[in-house]
C-alpha cells in the first residue's frame, strides 16, 4: 500500500469511535451505575465519573468501558486516549466485546496498527462495521494482514450494507481489480455472515429471560465519522485461487425489469445493501446529469448487494463519456459490458 496513502488513512480515520452506547453494570451494581448514566445523560460528567471509578476499580467492566470514553472524549475529566485505552483494555479482557471494539478502532486511529488488527479482527468478525471497513481495506492490500480479495470483498460489503459511506466508495474502486468469480464468491461470503449475525442475535434474545434485569443503554455522544478514504489501486496477486461459490444465504434484492439490450455496454452507479437505496441514488443523479435520465436503467442482484446499473450503449467510448458525466457530477461509476 503507498506510504502517502497510508499518511492520509491515519488522518482520515480520526473520530472513528463514533455512536457506541455507555452500558449500565452487572445486576450487584446495577443501581449505582444507572445513578452514573443518568448523570451522563443530564451533562454532569463529574458525578458520573465519581459513580463508575470505585465499580471500574473493582473489576465491573461496564463501568471500565464508560470510564474509556469518558476520557477517550474528555468528558469530566481531561482528554486522555492512553487512559481511555487502559480502561478498554481492560474491559476487553472480560469479554466486553464494545469495549474491544473501541480498543481496536482507538489504537488504529493512534496510527498502533499492527497492535489493532488482532482486536479489528475479532472486532469484523462479530458484525463491526467499521471494523469490517478496515480489515477489508488491509486484506485487499495485503497488508498487515495476507492479500485476500474474497474476504476483503465480503467484509467491505456487509460494511457498505451497514451504512459506512465510504465503503460503498471502496467497492467501486475493488471492482475493478478484483476478478468477477472472487467478488461472486464475496458477496455469498457476505450474506453467509449476515445470516450468521442474525442466527447469533436470535439465539442472544432467546437466551435472555424476560424476569432478569436488564441493562440500561444511553447512547454516548457521538464523534465525526471515520471520513471518506479512496481505496489505492493494487496490482492483482499471481494466479488468484478463489474459494468455492456458495449460495447466498439470504434472498436477493427483487430486480426491477431489465431494459431493453440494444448495445453491449453499461454504467455501474454503485452497489447497495437495500434496493429503496439503490432507487434514491438513482433519483438523485438523474436530477443531476439529464443525459443519464435519458438512460435505461436496472437494478441487478448481486448476493446480498443490489447493482444500479444504467445506459445500454453500443460502445466502450459512449459509455466512457457517459460515465465522465457522472464523476464530474461527483459521484463514481464503473464501465462494464452487459
Amino acid at each position: 500500500m503507498p506510504r502517502e496513502w497510508e499518511r492520509t488513512m491515519r488522518h482520515r480515520i480520526c473520530g472513528a469511535l463514533a455512536g457506541i452506547a455507555l452500558l449500565a453494570a452487572a445486576p450487584s451494581a446495577q443501581a449505582d451505575t444507572k445513578a452514573g448514566v443518568d448523570a451522563w445523560a443530564q451533562g454532569d460528567y463529574a458525578r458520573a465519573m465519581k459513580v463508575w471509578l470505585p465499580l471500574a476499580e473493582a473489576g465491573d467492566a461496564d463501568a471500565q468501558f464508560n470510564l474509556g470514553q469518558a476520557y477517550k472524549m474528555g468528558r469530566g475529566v481531561p482528554q486522555d486516549p492512553n487512559t481511555a485505552l487502559e480502561w478498554y483494555r481492560k474491559a476487553a479482557a472480560q469479554g466486553h466485546s464494545q469495549a474491544e471494539d473501541a480498543y481496536g478502532l482507538l489504537l488504529y486511529q493512534q496510527n498502533r496498527r499492527a497492535e489493532a488488527m488482532p482486536s479489528l479482527l475479532r472486532s469484523a468478525d462479530r458484525g463491526e462495521a467499521r471494523a469490517q471497513y478496515l480489515v477489508g481495506i488491509a486484506l485487499f492490500n495485503g497488508d498487515l494482514l495476507p492479500r485476500d480479495w474474497m474476504r476483503a470483498y465480503a467484509l467491505m460489503t456487509r460494511a457498505s450494507a451497514s451504512g459506512v459511506e465510504q465503503a460503498s466508495a471502496a467497492l467501486a474502486q475493488m471492482d475493478r481489480y478484483i476478478p468477477e468469480h472472487q467478488r461472486r464468491d464475496g458477496l455469498a461470503l457476505a450474506a453467509a455472515m449476515e445470516a450468521r449475525k442474525a442466527r447469533a442475535a436470535g439465539a442472544a434474545v432467546a437466551a435472555s429471560s424476560p424476569s432478569a434485569p436488564q441493562p440500561i443503554l444511553r447512547p454516548a455522544p457521538s464523534t465525526k465519522p471515520i471520513r471518506s478514504a479512496t481505496l489505492p489501486p493494487s496490482q492483482p496477486a499471481p494466479s488468484p485461487v478463489s474459494a468455492p461459490s456458495q449460495a447466498p444465504a439470504s434472498a436477493p434484492a427483487p430486480a426491477a425489469k431489465p431494459a431493453p439490450v440494444s448495445g453491449g455496454w453499461q454504467v455501474q452507479l454503485g452497489a447497495f445493501g437495500e434496493t429503496a437505496r439503490a432507487q434514491a441514488q438513482w433519483k438523485t443523479l438523474t436530477a443531476k446529469i439529464p443525459a443519464l435520465a435519458a438512460a435505461p436503467h436496472r437494478l441487478e442482484p448481486a448476493g446480498a448487494m443490489t447493482r444500479l446499473l444504467a445506459g445500454s450503449l453500443t460502445t466502450r467510448a459512449e459509455a466512457d463519456a457517459l460515465c465522465g458525466k457522472v464523476k464530474a457530477a461527483g459521484a463514481d461509476c464503473i464501465v462494464k459490458p452487459r
